[in-house]
């Protein structure tokens, strides 16, 4: 299956080096401005305010001290159109960023987040989630706590709906990502079944265990490399197997039933790149793995397998979006 649609703007892509996505943007990027707005926002459910931008119309963002990271994560904040000129209350879509150096909160507006979001009635959530950290609580660490999943579910998510017009309920948000934030889609939507009603994943892995855990060995040789200063997500020698098992997605297809369910993987990714040929690869694999597993159980779910490799593909996260926002309640 195919999208043929091209996305307003600029030409953004979101790629994987290494194994590990990098934002490139063609054209301007854009810039987030430093001062106070008139309703700023507070802290809350574990989060202290340390930084924050809130004089852009759009674009609120805010760094964080919290204990379930060892350094001051941020998010970025993404308003509709006429938020302040209004009172109603907006779904809320929460956009998980990949893997490596480069990524962070900024990676979706440097790729045109705004220009794709134009017009449309939803509040775009970015969060930091590490540069390896697998939206997870790793089984060890070497470099002080990185519980991003604390921080994502129990921290932000509720601070998120206290400080904005949201509709704080299982139809009033979506969960989608690319790569590594795919998975962190996929895994957080089945996990936290009552939080999400929509999850999305481009390009994201849906198989943990598939082809001896290579997916599963990759969380942790890279989670030792670059976040947890040797320490993993799963565990080694030995895994914890209840959270493997508990993070699988193609491990928890009970908990996709009467969500809308998205995704996307490349089928020919660039063949002397050996990060991309083994990526999008085993992302195609296990996406298939766990498709046959939702036809099986009778679960919808709309599905694309699109030429090239591990990239972000924005004409379908223009039609995902489009998804999402009928998914959702409507502002």
């Amino acid at each position: 299956m195919s999208g043929e649609e091209r996305p307003p703007g600029r030409r953004s892509v979101i790629r994987a080096v290494g194994g590990i996505s990098a934002a490139l943007a063609l054209g301007a990027g854009n810039v987030l401005a430093t001062a106070s707005a008139a309703r700023a926002a507070g802290d809350g459910f574990g989060l202290r305010i340390v930084e924050r931008g809130e004089s852009d119309p759009r674009m609120w963002w805010y760094r964080f001290a919290t204990d379930a990271i060892g350094w001051n994560p941020a998010v970025n904040v993404l308003l509709p159109d006429g938020y302040h000129t209004g009172g109603r209350r907006y779904p809320v879509l929460y956009l998980l960023h990949g893997g490596g150096t480069d990524q962070d909160f900024i990676t979706f507006d440097r790729a045109g987040i705004r220009e794709w979001t134009a017009g449309r009635p939803v509040i775009v959530v970015m969060p930091d989630g590490g540069h390896a950290g697998w939206y997870s609580n790793p089984v060890s660490s070497n470099a002080g706590p990185r519980n991003w999943e604390t921080f994502h579910i129990a921290q932000l998510l509720p601070w998120i709906d206290a400080n904005f017009r949201t509709y704080a309920e299982y139809d009033g948000r979506a969960v989608a990502g690319f790569s590594m934030g795919g998975f962190g889609a996929l895994k957080y939507a089945a996990k936290y079944y009552g939080h999400f009603a929509s999850v999305s994943a481009h390009s994201g892995p849906a198989s943990l265990r598939r082809d001896a855990g290579l997916v599963t060995h990759w969380a942790n040789a890279s989670s030792a490399a670059v976040e947890l200063a040797g320490g993993t997500v799963y565990g080694v020698p030995l895994w914890d197997e209840a959270r493997v098992g508990a993070d699988n997605p193609v491990e928890r297809i009970e908990s996709y039933r009467n969500k809308r369910v998205f995704l996307v993987a490349g089928t020919s990714p660039d063949p002397v790149n050996w990060f991309d040929q083994v990526n999008e690869n085993q992302v195609l694999a296990g996406q298939r793995e766990f498709r046959a597993r939702l036809g099986d159980a009778g679960i919808a779910h709309e599905w694309y397998e699109e030429p090239g490799g591990h990239l972000f593909r924005v004409p379908l996260f223009l039609r995902d979006l489009d998804g999402i926002i009928a998914r959702l309640r409507k502002a």
